[in-house]
């Protein structure tokens, strides 16, 4: 029974994570893992640079393809999230090692790049 709900625990679907409780989790998964001493900013960069390959070739060859990518498969799409959540994980985690806050870059890049690109008149 435990098992059970265990399981069905594991496959809940998180709506509203934010970037610093996933730093958190894949600091808690290398921790537990031993491989906190393989996790230097070279070694992460250079696995993440490895992922987007990876994705890269999801897209290869395939064209321009439509928002929402109505013509894909299930399957190729469930691929595509895996690869795309391999990027997220790999620069959430560098950022953190880094000591880096990705939430606060990202939101002060959002604004410089608001100010840079002002929205087109009417």
């Amino acid at each position: 029974m435990e098992e059970i709900e265990e399981i069905s625990i594991a496959e809940e679907k998180v709506v509203d994570i934010s970037l610093k409780d996933l730093a958190k989790k894949l600091e808690e998964f290398a921790k537990a893992r031993d491989w906190e001493k393989y996790h230097s900013p070279r070694n992460l960069l250079l696995a993440m640079v490895g992922e987007v390959g990876e994705l890269s070739e999801i897209f290869q060859w395939k064209g321009e393809v439509d928002k929402g990518l109505p013509n894909w498969e299930e399957s190729d799409k469930e691929h595509l999230a895996e690869e795309l959540s391999d990027v997220l994980l790999y620069l959430i985690r560098l950022s953190d090692i880094c000591g880096i806050d990705l939430g606060d870059a990202a939101t002060k890049k959002i604004v410089k790049n608001a100010i840079k690109y002002p929205p087109k008149a009417c």
